[in-house]
């Protein structure tokens, strides 16, 4: 993977067939993760975020490296935070009981995981655009197998 400037970056793997049925069949394995309560999968991606939230500068700097853009690197990075926090938080509001509304009103909460998704991130907002999509399904309890973003697919790899 090239830079702006043409520089090497880093080295990514094509994928091929049996790559993606391997991720399938790991995906599928890991059901178990449907199981656990909402609040176990809030608490799991809400750790996510505060371990990229301690690690935003060097997030940054590595994703304006591949993009060439560092205020919109940064930017990028707090609303991916923002999303991860949404995700967990979101996470729990889903679980089966009954809510009470502000007005006079109930509201039952179904959770109903799809399963396994796959998922295809954009090239705009690589880190954004993976974050949101995956953990908005693990936090409904699927398991995804994504595809990075074609342009800048190192950002899904970061860590």
């Amino acid at each position: 993977m090239l830079d702006p400037n043409g520089r090497v970056v880093g080295e990514v793997g094509e994928g091929n067939r049996k790559d993606i049925r391997n991720a399938v069949e790991a995906a599928r394995a890991a059901a178990g993760w449907a199981g656990q309560t909402a609040h176990n999968r809030a608490q799991v991606v809400y750790y996510i975020g505060e371990n990229l939230a301690a690690r935003a500068g060097e997030l940054s700097a590595r994703l304006a490296q591949m993009t060439g853009d560092l205020a919109g690197a940064k930017a990028e990075v707090e609303a991916t935070i923002e999303r991860l926090f949404a995700c967990a938080a979101w996470a729990d509001k889903y679980d089966g009981a009954v809510h009470h509304t502000p007005l006079r009103n109930v509201t039952l909460a179904m959770p109903e995981a799809v399963g396994t998704i796959g998922v295809v991130c954009p090239d705009d907002v690589p880190l954004l655009g993976f974050v949101t999509l995956v953990a908005s399904a693990i936090a409904m309890g699927n398991t995804v197998i994504a595809v990075p973003s074609e342009c800048h697919p190192l950002v899904s790899s970061t860590g």
